[in-house]
């Protein structure tokens, strides 16, 4: 383990894993045998989506009577949670495991804490989130967006999945609320795997990595040319309106993924 006031790299065999607490507690990096898997640059890494994921509808949300209002970051929604745009705390880092965690805070209208988990081994990489109030009861979601790498040395990836059915996707880009068969891609839509989410990625010849979680829900996004993203949530896109996890003082929202790969 290394660490410097912006970054904490992990390591594990010949996986190196960089992570940036003071950007959002962001992967900003994650390197096998010396090859970057994600996109650098404007869009990078892997970034936490919490507290919730996707869009929410003109960034309003009900909480029993009390409405709330988000700022408008993708107008005319509010995406993807405050997290990423939070320094976080460093709780403990070791050479290939650490945790780390901030305090809800405005514009977000509840107090509470979100925790985040990394475990680093030679061939895979745990996360976990957890959302817990410090006072009164909230609806939140937790997922992650990675992006992929759509290239390795000129080996462009092959993504794999079977979904029980997808969102289907208003012009507005939130879920209509219908459930229907899963279309081909090109793909910015939302799967329910009510088995849990099983995506796998491959780089013919170079490396096959698959993105596994008990949460039921999957955003696969491939519309550019540089990345594709594989978005495990423990919701759909809006569902702090149209699925609410109620988060409670003795029930917090935890949600996991395991990456995992093998060389080719």
């Amino acid at each position: 383990m290394s660490s410097s006031e912006k970054s904490i790299r992990l390591s594990a065999g010949d996986a190196e894993l960089t992570i940036s607490p003071d950007n959002g507690c962001r992967i900003s990096s994650l390197r096998i045998g010396g090859t970057e898997l994600l996109r650098q640059g404007e869009r990078y890494g892997c970034f936490p989506m919490v507290p919730w994921c996707g869009r929410i509808e003109h960034g309003r949300f009900r909480n029993g009577e009390v409405v709330q209002q988000m700022p408008l970051n993708s107008p005319p929604h509010a995406i993807h949670g405050t997290g990423r745009d939070t320094a976080w705390r460093t709780a403990r880092v070791g050479e290939s495991e650490a945790a780390f965690t901030y305090d809800l805070v405005e514009p977000w209208p509840y107090s509470g804490r979100v925790t985040q988990t990394f475990r680093l081994t030679g061939d895979s990489l745990s996360l976990a989130l957890g959302v817990e109030t410090y006072d009164t009861s909230f609806p939140a979601q937790a997922g992650w967006h990675p992006w992929f790498l759509r290239s390795l040395d000129g080996s462009d990836v092959a993504v794999d999945f079977t979904a029980a059915w997808q969102e289907e996707r208003g012009d507005d880009h939130l879920p209509t609320g219908r459930r229907i068969p899963p279309l081909p891609g090109p793909w910015d839509d939302c799967f329910g795997m009510p088995d849990g989410v099983d995506v796998t990625l491959t780089w013919p010849g170079r490396l096959e990595l698959k993105v596994a979680s008990r949460a039921e829900w999957v955003v696969i996004y491939d519309e550019q040319d540089e990345a594709v993203c594989v978005e495990p949530q423990s919701g759909p896109p809006n569902g702090l309106n149209s699925m609410p996890h109620l988060v409670t003082p003795v029930d917090p929202l935890e949600i996991t993924t395991d990456w995992t790969w093998r060389r080719l």
